[in-house]
C-alpha cells in the first residue's frame, strides 16, 4: 500500500488535512477484515465521501491513493474465492458481491481520471497526482471490470468499452500509452491490449479459472501483439478498432475496416506463434514454470485454452453456418452421469432435466434460453445432452458459451457433436488404488463428416500420454473393447474428448 504519511495526530508532514480526509486516512491504517468482500461497502462511501470533502488537490490525491491500493487488495483477494464457487446461474448473494467490485471499480476508474483533469496545466511535484499514474489507475479499473463482468458471464456494462477507448486516447494523445507506474511492468498500452485480446478471446465460453488464467497469460505476453499495417487485407489474425463502437476489437475476416473509420488495430499472427511453440513444449512434457506460462497450464483444461486462443486469434472468421430462428421447447441434462444414465436407461431415471427455449438452430446447434427446472451444476465446456419435439433420442453436445444477465436469465449456446451416444465404463489402471472405473460415452462416427468414433471422459482421468484404453459396454450382452487416442478432439475444465480407433 502506498504510504499516506501521517502522524499519530491524523496530520502530514507539511499540511494538516481536513477532518474528513482524516478520517479516511486514519481508516486506511485499520488491517483488512478476514472476509474481503466485508470491504467493500466501506470502500465505495469513503470513495462518495472523498468527492464532496473539503481539502487540497494534494490532499485529496493521497486520499485516493490509498483508497485504490487497498481496493486493488481487496480485489485481488477475492476474485480468485469467486472464480472458485461461482455456479451457473450466479446466485442472488454472489451476484451482489460481484455488483459491489463492479461499481467500486467504476468509481475508482472515474475519479482516478478526474485528478489528470484537476491536475492539467499545473505543476504537481506529488507522485500521487503523476498523470501517467491517473490514466494508467483509471484505463486498469476499466479493464478489470470488463473482466469481473465475464467471470459471471455478464455482458459488460453499457459504454465499459467505449470508455476504455477513448481513455486509451486520451493517453495516447498526452503521449502517456508507454508509462509504467513505478513498482510494476505493464504500460498503459499494455492494460489496453489486454482488455482488446480478452474481449477477441469471447470470454462467454470459458469458465471463471479460465478467464483468471487467460488474464494471467495476458500480463506476461501481450507485447507480442504488432500494431496493424495501415495496408491490412483481411487475413487471419488481424484486428481493427472502431473506437466508437461499444465493443471490443474485430476480425478483419470478418468485417474489414470501412474507409470513414481511422485504422487502428494490430496483428496476432507473433502471439499465436508462440501459443503453438508453447503447446508443443507443454505436450513434450516441459514445466509451464520452465517457460514463463501460469501452473494452470499444465493441466488439460489449461492446455485446452491455449488451443482455442491459437484458434480464436488467428481465425476468428464468419460463421460456418446461417442461423434460423425457433421457439419451440427442449429438455437438457448435463454433466457425464446425467448424460451416461440417460443414453443407458433413457428418461424414467433420476437424471435432472431443464426446459429450455430454442431462440436459434443452425446444422452446428442451438442457443437455448432457460424456461423452468433447476439446470444443476452447469458449466460453459461440459457435455450436455438435448431432446427436441417427439424424437426419442438425445443429441450429444457441449455447452460453448453461457450469458446470464441477472440471476433468473441463463443462455447457452450447444454445439452437438452425435445424435445419440453408446454409455461406457472405462477401466484405468492405477498403481496406487488398483483399476479404478469411470463412466464415459462413445460418440459414433458420423458419414462424411466425422470417420472416427469419439470417446468422453471427465477432464484430468487420462495420463498424459494416452495408452490403450479398455472399455467396458453393457447392451444386450457385456463386451469389452480395446481402442487407442488418435488425437485430442477437444479439452476444457469439465470434460476431454478424444478421437479414438479399436485395436
Amino acid at each position: 500500500m502506498t504510504d499516506t504519511a501521517f502522524n499519530a495526530s491524523g496530520t502530514h508532514k507539511d499540511t494538516v488535512p481536513e477532518p474528513g480526509i482524516r478520517t479516511i486516512l486514519q481508516w486506511l491504517q485499520l488491517p483488512l477484515p478476514p472476509h474481503p468482500a466485508d470491504e467493500l461497502p466501506s470502500l465505495r462511501s469513503h470513495l462518495k465521501a472523498l468527492r464532496e470533502l473539503a481539502g487540497t488537490p494534494q490532499q485529496h490525491a493521497r486520499a485516493l491513493d490509498g483508497l485504490y491500493e487497498r481496493s486493488a487488495t481487496v480485489i485481488s483477494r477475492l476474485l480468485p474465492s469467486l472464480a472458485t464457487d461461482l455456479v451457473l446461474p450466479v446466485p442472488r448473494k454472489e451476484r451482489r458481491i460481484v455488483r459491489s467490485v463492479l461499481d467500486l471499480l467504476q468509481m475508482l476508474a472515474d475519479d482516478t481520471l478526474a485528478l489528470l483533469e484537476a491536475g492539467r496545466g499545473q505543476e504537481l511535484p506529488d507522485p500521487c497526482q503523476a498523470p501517467g499514474l491517473a490514466v494508467w489507475r483509471s484505463l486498469n479499473a476499466i479493464a478489470q471490470q470488463i473482466l469481473v463482468s465475464s467471470l459471471i458471464a455478464a455482458p459488460a456494462r453499457t459504454g465499459a468499452w467505449q470508455q476504455l477507448h477513448q481513455t486509451y486516447a486520451t493517453a495516447r494523445r498526452l503521449q502517456l500509452h508507454a508509462y509504467v507506474p513505478k513498482d510494476l511492468s505493464r504500460s498503459v498500452r499494455d492494460v489496453y491490449r489486454s482488455a482488446i485480446l480478452l474481449g477477441c478471446a469471447q470470454p462467454p465460453s470459458m469458465t471463471p479459472p479460465e478467464l483468471l488464467f487467460l488474464a494471467a497469460y495476458l500480463e506476461r505476453f501481450t507485447g507480442q501483439i504488432e500494431p496493424l499495417p495501415t495496408t491490412a487485407v483481411a487475413a487471419a489474425g488481424m484486428f481493427w478498432i472502431d473506437p466508437a463502437r461499444d465493443g471490443p476489437a474485430i476480425s478483419c475476416l470478418r468485417k474489414l475496416s470501412p474507409p470513414t473509420v481511422p485504422l487502428d488495430g494490430f496483428s496476432c499472427v507473433r502471439l499465436c506463434l508462440l501459443l503453438k511453440a508453447q503447446i508443443a513444449q507443454l505436450d513434450a512434457g516441459i514445466l509451464p514454470q520452465e517457460i514463463n506460462l501460469p501452473a494452470f497450464a499444465g493441466t488439460s483444461a489449461g492446455r485446452g485454452v491455449l488451443h482455442r486462443l491459437a484458434e480464436r486469434w488467428s481465425d476468428a472468421g464468419k460463421r460456418r453456418f446461417p442461423r434460423r430462428r425457433q421457439d419451440h421447447r427442449t429438455l437438457l441434462a448435463t454433466g457425464i452421469d446425467g448424460v451416461w444414465l440417460l443414453s443407458r436407461k433413457g428418461e424414467a431415471t433420476d437424471v435432472e432435466l431443464s426446459t429450455w427455449l430454442i431462440g436459434n438452430e443452425s446444422p452446428d446447434g442451438y442457443a437455448v434460453m432457460h424456461v423452468s427446472g433447476h439446470t444443476g451444476a452447469l458449466s460453459v465446456g461440459d457435455v450436455a445432452a438435448v431432446r427436441t419435439g417427439s424424437d426419442p433420442n438425445w443429441q450429444i453436445g457441449i455447452v460453448r458459451w453461457a450469458v446470464s444477465e441477472n440471476p433468473e436469465h441463463l443462455e447457452l449456446g450447444l454445439q452437438i457433436l452425435a445424435p445419440r451416444a453408446v454409455p461406457a465404463i472405462l477401466a484405468q489402471p492405477s498403481n496406487q488404488e488398483g483399476t479404478e472405473y469411470f463412466r464415459v460415452l462413445i460418440l459414433p462416427a458420423i458419414p462424411r463428416l466425422r470417420s472416427s468414433e469419439l470417446l468422453v471422459v471427465v477432464s484430468g482421468v487420462l495420463p498424459t500420454q494416452h495408452q490403450k484404453l479398455i472399455l467396458v459396454i453393457e447392451d444386450e450382452n457385456v463386451f469389452v473393447r480395446e481402442v487407442h487416442c488418435t488425437r485430442v478432439h477437444e479439452q476444457t475444465s469439465s470434460v476431454e474428448i478424444l478421437s479414438i480407433e479399436s485395436d
